[in-house]
């Protein structure tokens, strides 16, 4: 990234209506890490047929508690949809942590699942499988052709909105309401 480009780490990607690509099509994603070697982040809006318990049992690790068993799982991206994430809120870090700011952080290794089921995990978080990624220059070139609005991430849309309500929620976090913008964008 040149001096002048803006890192959108902890900032929300929210899909302009008329998203040509179905895999983010009314989409709200967290941008986990943006660099020189591009952009990495997870889809926050898209709850799965499957819950925390259901996926976690698949793992062999039980879970006693009936809210966290039945929160739904989240499909994360097209990319490694077989991989799992916990993005989390709190400053502990486990064994595969990415930091994203000093208090939300992303972990892909089996410890968090084991603290989650036993009582002990974050307070706050999103089981999710599968993640987004684009290449150096891809996700720019993609905002500057519309594709995507920017907004910096909070707790409130990434842990307590419900998900329905996430893609109209980030947008109104900059003012704008999604059901008045058009499929087409124009330059002048």
């Amino acid at each position: 990234m040149t001096e002048n480009t803006l890192n959108l780490r902890n900032h929300l990607l929210i899909a302009m209506p008329g998203m040509g690509d179905p895999n983010f099509d009314h989409s709200v994603s967290l941008l986990c890490q943006h660099d020189e070697f591009g952009a990495f982040g997870v889809v926050i809006n898209r709850p799965l047929e499957m819950t925390v318990g259901e996926l976690l049992g698949q793992l062999a690790i039980e879970i006693h508690d009936p809210h966290i068993a039945g929160q739904p799982a989240l499909s994360g991206g097209p990319v490694q949809p077989e991989q799992g994430f916990v993005l989390h809120d709190g400053e502990r870090r486990w064994d595969s942590t990415l930091r994203i700011s000093d208090d939300l952080a992303l972990t892909s290794s089996r410890d968090i699942l084991s603290d989650i089921a036993s009582g002990v995990g974050p307070q706050h978080f999103l089981l999710i499988l599968g993640c987004a990624g684009w290449s150096p220059g891809q996700l720019e070139h993609e905002i500057k052709e519309n594709a995507w609005l920017t907004c910096l991430a909070t707790p409130e849309i990434l842990f307590d909105m419900p998900y329905t309500q996430r893609w109209q929620g980030a947008a109104r976090t900059l003012g704008i309401d999604m059901n008045l913008l058009g499929v087409t964008a124009g330059h002048a």
